[in-house]
């Protein structure tokens, strides 16, 4: 069974040697703050989003001090990921494609009000899905960020919520040797995919990571209880 220490951190009492599964989502960009749809579009973080990700830095040392092996640190390819993981004091991390956030396809860059305004319903990513909106809605721009910064955006027509579960199902595969051999992985990403792999590593419908709350440059844990896959802590 795991046990948890007084001062936070993470104790291992008796779980089969297998190691923790640490989930980071990034910290805050300009679209995470405007609600606007932020699949493939590669965004940085904003000053707070890069002070967050300090900050979670400094939690994950507390709550494992004997810290994560270089090999045992992956960030999503996307930039603000890959920001928040050397931010959080892991620059040697490697990186999985399976963890790059979902690609919400013709409502990419925009909010859901106005994915629901162009497509003539009220539009919601779980229920319906990228594939159910118009064609209309694809297309390549160049927008500007608050800071200045321009950044290119690309909405195709995106994937199923079934397609993301099956790479983040590749990204579990992927990182299975490492905890089998008793070794803690962080996985330094967004919040719609690893809420979809929270739901792949318990076995169930990935439309159940709906109910999980994820905020920017908070940490979960996942982990081997009695011979189940469990969440450990959540959104810490």
């Amino acid at each position: 069974m795991s046990e948890h220490t007084t001062n936070g951190t993470v104790a291992v009492d008796a779980r089969g040697g297998s190691g923790f599964l640490v989930l980071l989502r990034h910290g805050q960009t300009a679209w995470s703050e405007s609600g606007q749809h932020t699949g493939r579009t590669d965004i940085p973080l904003t000053e707070v989003g890069r002070r967050q990700a300090r900050d979670a830095g400094e939690r994950l040392r507390a709550a494992f001090p004997d810290g994560f092996e270089d090999s045992c640190v992956f960030s999503s390819p996307l930039k603000r990921a890959q920001q928040t993981a050397e931010l959080a004091g892991f620059p040697g991390h490697g990186t999985l494609a399976g963890i790059a956030e979902w690609d919400y396809g013709g409502a990419e860059g925009r909010t859901r009000k106005q994915v629901s305004e162009a497509s003539g319903f009220a539009w919601d990513v779980w229920r319906d899905g990228p594939q159910s909106l118009p064609e209309s809605l694809h297309g390549d721009w160049t927008e500007t960020l608050p800071s200045g910064e321009t950044v290119p955006v690309h909405a195709g027509p995106g994937e199923t919520v079934d397609q993301a579960a099956a790479r983040a199902r590749e990204a579990i595969a992927e990182v299975t040797p490492l905890l089998d051999a008793g070794r803690n992985v962080l996985l330094v990403a967004h919040a719609h995919i690893l809420r979809i792999l929270t739901s792949q590593w318990l076995g169930v419908d990935p439309h159940f990571a709906r109910l999980l709350r994820l905020d920017t440059a908070h940490y979960s844990i996942l982990s081997r209880y009695k011979g189940d896959n469990v969440i450990e802590r959540w959104n810490c």
